[in-house]
Order: structure tokens, then C-alpha cells, then sequence
């Protein structure tokens, strides 16, 4: 028995044919694409410092996704942000990171925190960019990521294809990303705080002297790749040790933190300070030439003149000698110390004669 196919029951079969087929299509796509999210996942979930973290995530994503703008935001006074000033070069901080005001980031985002899809409207969010100026973002996907339960910024991503990212597409992967990031997010900063105590001293917060060796170590190196100046103060606090004769050692505590405080205040980001022995410090300077740095240790003690420490007992007033040196090409991490190290000794003993 032959049987006949109507012209419309053909057609018929020719549009759910076509409909399998873009269903089929479009199950292929969301399949790749989850398998995408799922290896970008898997390379960072592994990672243990903030340099990896930033490295594999955004390299990942625009690597998998071909998304030619990656960028993390970081809420000013997050925690997070912090530690990544702590534990992330300046360079790296400055080529994938922005920040911003709380108040100003739950303004663009609400309470809300899910991701946000957007097309129109893009100068709304410029205080995200990364450099307004120059920005061609047409389409733009923001995923709020949290540390410790706490919202601390946002992944970002951008095209310039207005198509790219449209309000109304589905952000299910997206929040799964942002979960997956958070977790990361609060590994690297645990283990990165762990491993923090083993290179801080724990009465200043300063580098010790086993950490400002390795620190010293990397900008001999980066001065000698990109030929730039760094310089060393090598400090010593003037009688000390009667302060703790007379005050008792737990004044003397507060008084190396109040020189703590002091050189905080007056240092630069990429300045690095550390606790070197008992009332000694060690100040690296990097960028920094002999006359720059001479003019960092005069605001140093002015600022330690104008400050004098006040208890109930009465007032101290700290002073400090030091030594300056200033790398010059072949000169080891133990020269340059021991350059610096020799012109305190020297400064401490014209302070003696007079």
C-alpha cells in the first residue's frame, strides 16, 4: 500500500525537522558553552595566592570565550581588597583591577546581587571601567562575587558587540561562575593570610627580615631589567633601650608601633617596610634615587618631631638615625645592606659625639 504525503503534511515535517535540528544546535551550544565555564572553573579552584587567581581566571575567560575586555572590580574598603594590595605587584593590581566605593557599587547594582546583562545605557557604569577614556564597550556582563559571605565586587566582562551580552539571556552560568569565583576567592585569601604570619612581624605588621630579604632580592632584579633606581633606609631608634629601662617593655612595644604608624603614613604603596631586628627597620624604596630618598627620611623624622608619644606617665619623644644606599649595578642584596648598615653606623656615632 502506498501512501501519500500531502504538500502541507511535507511542510510540516520539513519545520519540526528544522526545529529539532536548531534545538539540537541549540543543546550543542549551551553544552560547550558549560563545559567553557567548567574548565574555567577547574583552573582556579587549585589556585592558593591572588597572582594565580587574577592570571588563570581572567586569562582563562577571555581565552575559552574569546571576551576581549576581563576585568575585576574591588569594593575600596573590602577586605579583599586589602589583602590583594598586600600580596599583588602593582603592575598586575593596575592592568586587571579597579575600585570603587561601596556605596557607589551597590548604586549600580542594587541589593539585588545577581548578574546584570546590559547593552544600552553603558556610561551608567563608567566608575567600573577600567579606563573610561579610552572604553568602546557596547555590551557588558557584571557578576557580583563575595568573600565570606560578603559582597566585595564584581567580575566583568565586555565586547563590543552590542549583541554579546543581552538583557533577558540566561545568567545561570554566570551565577555559577560567581559562586565557583567567591569560593576561590576566600581560598586564596585564607591560605594567602596563613602564609602571611609566616613573613609579618606580628607586633608591626611589617615584613620581617626573612620576607624583606626575598622582597629585596626582587626589586635588585626588577631595577636591573628595567635599569630603574631603588635605594634602602637602613633605621635605628635612639635610645631605645633606656625607654625600656625606664617605661617598661610594653611602652617599648608602643613606641615601635608609633614608628610603625609613623613610616605608614609617609611611605608610597609600592614602598616596602619591614621590621629588621628589635628597634630596627628597614625601608626599600623602589623607583627612589639617593636625593629622593634623603627627602623620604627627613618627612620621617619630622613627622616623628611633630608626633612625640603621650602616656599617663608622661611623653616620649622618638628620634631615629639612619642609613641611606643606593643600588648601583652588580651591587648584591647583602652589599646594598651592608652599605646602608655601615652610613647608620656612622650617623650614630656623630650623633654620640655631639
Amino acid at each position: 500500500m502506498i501512501v501519500s504525503i500531502e504538500d502541507s503534511d511535507f511542510g510540516e515535517v520539513q519545520t519540526a525537522m528544522r526545529q529539532m535540528e536548531k534545538l539540537l544546535d541549540t543543546i550543542k551550544h549551551n553544552e560547550e558553552t558549560a563545559r567553557k565555564f567548567f574548565e574555567v572553573e577547574m583552573s582556579v579552584l587549585s589556585t592558593l595566592n591572588f597572582e594565580d587567581f587574577f592570571e588563570k581566571l581572567l586569562g582563562r575567560i577571555k581565552e575559552k570565550f574569546d571576551i576581549p575586555y576581563v576585568w575585576i572590580s574591588m569594593i575600596s574598603s573590602s577586605r579583599a581588597y586589602r589583602l590583594m594590595k598586600s600580596f599583588v605587584s602593582a603592575e598586575l593590581l593596575q592592568s586587571c583591577l579597579t575600585v570603587i566605593d561601596k556605596e557607589d557599587f551597590l548604586d549600580l547594582l542594587g541589593y539585588k546581587m545577581r548578574p546584570h546583562l546590559v547593552n544600552e545605557r553603558l556610561d551608567r557604569f563608567r566608575a567600573l571601567f577600567p579606563d573610561y577614556r579610552n572604553y568602546r564597550f557596547r555590551s557588558l556582563a557584571i557578576v557580583p562575587i563575595y568573600l565570606d559571605g560578603q559582597i566585595v565586587g564584581s567580575l566583568n566582562h565586555a565586547d563590543d558587540d552590542r549583541e554579546r551580552f543581552l538583557p533577558g539571556d540566561d545568567t545561570v552560568l554566570l551565577e555559577q561562575l560567581g559562586v565557583v569565583v567567591s569560593i576561590c576567592l576566600s581560598n586564596v585569601a585564607a591560605h594567602e593570610e596563613l602564609k602571611s604570619l609566616a613573613f609579618c612581624d606580628p607586633l608591626t605588621g611589617f615584613l620581617n627580615r626573612r620576607a624583606m630579604d626575598s622582597a629585596l632580592q626582587y626589586e635588585i632584579s626588577r631595577s636591573q631589567r628595567y635599569k630603574a633606581p631603588l635605594s634602602l633606609a637602613f633605621i635605628d631608634l635612639n635610645d631605645f633601650k633606656k625607654i625600656n629601662d625606664c617605661y617598661g617593655h610594653d611602652r617599648g612595644d608602643e613606641v615601635l608601633c608609633h614608628m610603625a604608624r609613623c613610616l605608614r603614613e609617609i611611605s608610597r604603596e609600592n614602598d616596602i617596610l619591614s621590621r629588621f631586628a628589635g628597634d630596627e627597620f628597614v625601608i626599600i624604596l623602589p623607583g627612589t634615587g639617593t636625593l629622593e630618598a634623603e627627602a623620604y627620611m627627613s618627612r620621617v623624622a619630622i613627622r616623628l618631631r611633630e608626633r612625640p608619644l603621650h602616656f599617663t606617665e608622661g611623653t616620649i619623644e622618638i628620634s631615629m638615625s639612619y642609613g641611606i644606599a643606593t643600588w648601583h649595578m652588580g651591587d648584591t642584596a647583602d652589599q646594598l645592606l651592608k652599605k646602608a648598615d655601615e652610613k647608620l653606623y656612622l650617623a650614630k656615632a656623630h650623633k654620640n659625639e655631639r
